[in-house]
């Protein structure tokens, strides 16, 4: 069986058909999906992107694997199980079109082939889905006489949001610059306000006023990419590999629009930022949707759980193979831990129902060290219960920090791993000048 992963960098589940958004974005994910299993409330329990990727290819929480913040001092461990590698072990042609290994962190182990486009670009979030398949098609034709694992990185809809001007009226229809719209104000004090209006709003136009404009941007951005991923699977058919071929697509994390005073970027634990999509497809699998919680941590075990391959000991996720079949119809697991330390130092714990958040360090949002969500009233995470309601907030804290102590146990760890890091990107920005 072959193995591809498509990645799509930055995309919340939320912003998809597949998941109820009312927007046309994701036609061909649409249509994926529904030959597919869908995760419902797939979680990413470490963000952004170095942990995020980290954690799917190692199965282990950052607290284990050590790699708890974007762009930190810590290296991968060369103990740690890492996907690509034990598939090349067993056979796999392995090749990622990626370009995580521009960073000092070794993405690359493990691949024969490691294909980066960006290193046409000066910005490598400019290359685009088209730039990706360029090199992704090819191979592919190249070596479909293998058995192969594929691991393609699209970028599209991370910032800066500016898809070919043909998508940029897609879902947009009012005026941008209208002074009634108010939905900017207050970006200015976002980490990374004055710099997005600098550079690329300055490309869209003068004085950009209303946010849904930049929200339907970035949209616009998921239905550029869209198209990209149906030419993939396109050439998935045309050299009849569908049959043997297990497809996930996955995103590392999500977006937050302009709420929490976080604009247009992927800062904080909200479910925005968390929830991300996780759709499997393989002809041996039921077409169907899956409300259990997953997380990122289930994605290498279950890949070599499919591939017949033993699952390392040091793996802490769950094969979710009993869902996929369904054989199992019961949670994966009753809660996610999740953490961030790049532009804030926080742990959360989300069930299926609530999210209770916790700041190690005061955050340059203002936001309170402790947080409580009832999801289902409040899925947007606006009205902090925290206080209003104390005993369930402490219940949840308690739950939190009981998981966490026990991880630092298990790994020998005296100090929390997060203030032993300390934050990266938001501390750079704190120390660079005015």
């Amino acid at each position: 069986m072959n193995v591809l992963v498509i990645a799509i960098d930055t995309l919340r589940a939320d912003h998809l058909g597949c998941y109820g958004y009312s927007r046309n974005t994701s036609p061909n994910i649409d249509a994926l999906a529904r030959q597919s299993v869908l995760f419902e409330q797939h979680v990413s329990p470490a963000i952004p992107t170095h942990p995020a990727f980290t954690t799917i290819n190692t199965g282990q929480f950052s607290i284990t694997h050590g790699i708890v913040a974007h762009g930190g001092r810590n290296d991968i461990p060369r103990s740690a199980p890492w996907l690509p590698l034990l598939l090349h072990q067993h056979g796999y042609t392995t090749c990622a079109v990626d370009n995580l290994s521009q960073w000092r962190l070794d993405f690359h182990r493990g691949y024969e082939f490691y294909i980066d486009p960006t290193q046409r670009r000066a910005l490598s979030l400019n290359a685009d889905n088209r730039e990706i398949n360029r090199r992704v098609l090819p191979w592919l034709e190249q070596h479909c006489k293998e058995q192969f694992f594929l691991f393609v990185h699209y970028w599209d809809p991370h910032t800066p949001y500016m898809p070919p001007r043909a998508y940029r009226s897609l879902f947009y229809q009012g005026d941008p610059n209208d002074p009634s719209k108010r939905g900017l104000e207050g970006m200015e004090k976002h980490r990374l306000g004055k710099i997005w209006r600098e550079t690329w709003f300055n490309q869209l136009g003068p004085d950009i006023r209303d946010a849904e404009y930049i929200v339907s941007l970035y949209d616009a951005e998921i239905r550029f990419c869209d198209e990209g991923v149906a030419q993939l699977l396109k050439k998935i058919d045309e050299l009849d590999l569908a049959e043997d071929t297990l497809v996930l697509l996955l995103a590392d994390h999500g977006e937050l629009m302009y709420r929490h005073g976080i604009f247009f970027d992927h800062h904080g634990l909200y479910d925005g930022n968390v929830c991300v999509p996780l759709i499997v497809r393989h002809p041996g699998l039921p077409a169907r949707r899956v409300n259990a919680l997953s997380a990122h941590v289930d994605i290498a075990p279950t890949i070599l759980d499919l591939c017949g391959i033993e699952i390392p000991a040091t793996m802490e996720g769950r094969s979710l193979v009993p869902w996929l079949r369904g054989e199992a119809t019961g949670p994966v697991r009753g809660a996610v831990v999740c953490e961030e330390c790049t532009w804030q130092m926080k742990w959360a714990l989300r069930t299926t129902t609530h999210k209770f958040i916790l700041a190690r360090e005061p955050d340059a949002y203002g936001t309170p060290m402790r947080e409580l969500y009832d999801l289902r009233s409040d899925p947007e995470e606006l009205s902090n219960l925290a206080e209003a309601q104390p005993a369930l907030a402490r219940e949840l804290e308690e739950q939190l920090e009981t998981w966490i102590a026990d991880q630092m146990a298990r790994n020998g760890l005296s100090e929390d791993p997060l203030v032993a890091h300390g934050i990266t990107l938001g501390k750079d920005q704190d120390e660079s000048p005015a």
